[in-house]
């Protein structure tokens, strides 16, 4: 299977050696959203969710997932990351909540998946937080929008 790193000759899904990679300053940023009910989104903005602060939990949970993501899918490296930022923003005109991570590192292969994963269980988090008054929310639009560093340089999605 040409051109896919995680599959050897044979077709069998393998962990890609990193051993002799250079180390580079790695990073990616990811979004995505949390579409819900304007009154969710209200209840959520006025701190009135039953659990407690949603934005904030969604935050914590996002930089946990970006630093387990070795544990979540099975071909990534465990990783030292340098730094994890999770954004969550409410969006009345959404209406729901938008989210952006920005995952760095140092090291032989990229944080993209680092940072999908983090945008992943921030929204998961939005969505278990308010799941009771809202089982209707739609998580949407996950995707990367950027990564630079290493071999194959920078590279940007469309807005």
């Amino acid at each position: 299977m040409k051109g896919l790193s995680h599959f050897d000759a044979e077709g069998r899904a393998r962990m890609v050696d990193v051993g002799d990679k250079p180390a580079t300053d790695r990073i990616a940023v990811a979004e995505g959203a949390v579409r819900m009910q304007a009154a969710t989104l209200a209840l959520i903005a006025a701190g009135g969710a039953a659990k407690g602060d949603v934005l904030g939990a969604a935050r914590l949970a996002g930089i946990m997932g970006a630093k387990r993501t070795a544990e979540l899918i099975p071909l990534c490296h465990p990783l030292a990351l340098a730094r994890v930022e999770v954004d969550l923003a409410p969006d009345p005109g959404l209406p729901g909540v938008r989210i952006a991570a920005t995952v760095r590192t140092r090291g032989p292969t990229g944080v993209e998946m680092e940072a999908l994963t983090a945008v992943a269980t921030a929204a998961l988090t939005v969505y278990d937080m308010v799941k009771a008054v809202d089982r209707g929310m739609a998580i949407e639009g996950i995707r990367l929008r950027l990564k630079d560093g290493g071999a194959s340089g920078r590279w940007e999605g469309r807005p």
